[in-house]
């Protein structure tokens, strides 16, 4: 077994103004997500559970029909399949967690991350 920290993980420059960190395992991706204020994730899905942690700063999310500020403490589950995205409304750091892994990241398939 491997230990880590975040800080051994090197970070993927999505967009000037986000980074991620991830961590695949067998049937679960962790990902670290540095959203700087202004980054947008645009609209998508994924057949992925997800639950989103706001450790630091604030994001608008619009999930589905619903729209709601997440703030630093607070954690929401997205259902697999339904439509989200967000934006930080000041510099933000994100926790998710992902099942299944998220076998689209590992293809390179993540374009909606990859927008300012």
């Amino acid at each position: 077994m491997k230990i880590q920290t975040w800080n051994d993980i090197a970070e993927e420059q999505l967009n000037p103004l986000a980074g991620r960190k991830a961590l695949h395992g067998t049937a679960i991706t962790v990902a670290h997500f540095r959203f700087d204020k202004g980054n947008k994730v645009a609209s998508h899905h994924h057949i992925n559970d997800q639950v989103t942690i706001v450790e630091k700063g604030a994001v608008r999310m619009v999930v589905g029909d619903e729209e709601f500020v997440l703030k630093a403490g607070q954690m929401v589950h997205v259902a697999p399949d339904i439509p989200h995205g967000n934006e930080a409304l000041e510099d933000t750091v994100i926790m998710e967690l992902f099942s299944p892994i998220r076998e689209d990241w590992i293809k390179g398939d993540d374009s909606y991350l990859r927008q300012k």
